[in-house]
């Protein structure tokens, strides 16, 4: 997919692997639509790239604006061709030692992110995307959706889920509208705000940029990022030892 002149929505530009994913696609020739929750975060993305960083300022946690969303951007940005859902949230949680009374909207906020806007985007927004000559939708998801570790049981749980929606999504576009590209990119750990004070061989948003932008390019349905390509491996000869892997991560 040639990606110079094309409009692409970053969802979680101002940070991480989307801040990353902003600076690779401009150079590569590409507009970019930001949304995120960080007005001033994204008034910034947009004045380091002059002319070519649109901010667009939602809450994904909050159904409504993700409905106006899908509903306004189309008409603003006609030419939009790809959508990286890459906005995610993580709640540490042990739910033996915690209430659950009072994680639960951390919860719900988190089922919301990390699902019901990946949903809401993908879907909401195929319609525009089938009209255009060529299109994709690039969820992120990442090793913890095929071993999950015992310290953020819904985050494991939401990327299994959009693992899931992603593949059977990816079935109708083949059979109904196989211009469309439907690409789950499994992330490896990220050195991320979200990963600090968390794990160790961690990738830079840099690499893990760059490896969803390969992905796209290429057209590879499901992209596994570095160590994850292990787990892969791992998975199909021991789950068992693929699970003993990750419970602590």
């Amino acid at each position: 997919m040639n990606l110079a002149g094309s409009t692409i929505l970053v969802t979680g530009a101002t940070r991480g692997i989307g801040r990353e994913l902003t600076r690779q696609l401009v150079k590569l020739g590409a507009d970019v639509v930001a949304a995120g929750r960080d007005r001033a975060g994204l008034d910034a993305l947009a004045a380091e790239h002059a002319g070519r960083v649109s901010p667009w300022t939602v809450d994904l946690a909050d159904p409504h604006a993700v409905d106006a969303l899908v509903r306004d951007l189309p008409d603003r940005h006609p030419n939009l061709s790809v959508v990286i859902n890459n906005a995610g949230v993580q709640t540490i949680t042990d739910f033996l030692a915690e209430d659950p009374q009072t994680v639960r909207p951390a919860l719900r906020r988190e089922v919301a992110v990390n699902l019901d806007a990946v949903i809401t985007l993908s879907t909401g927004l195929l319609p525009h995307l089938r009209r255009q000559p060529s299109a994709a939708i690039v969820n992120i998801t990442t090793g913890l959706a095929l071993a999950p570790k015992r310290s953020a049981p819904v985050y494991c749980a939401t990327k299994a889920g959009v693992r899931v929606f992603t593949r059977a999504l990816r079935y109708q576009c083949q059979d109904a509208a196989p211009h469309i590209q439907v690409i789950d990119t499994v992330m490896t750990l990220v050195d991320t705000d979200m990963t600090r004070g968390r794990g160790r061989d961690k990738i830079s948003p840099v690499d893990a940029a760059s490896t969803v932008i390969a992905g796209l390019q290429c057209g590879t349905a499901e992209v596994y990022v570095g160590k994850v390509k292990l787990l892969r491996t791992i998975m199909r000869v021991s789950p068992a030892l693929a699970y003993r892997l990750l419970r602590n991560s």
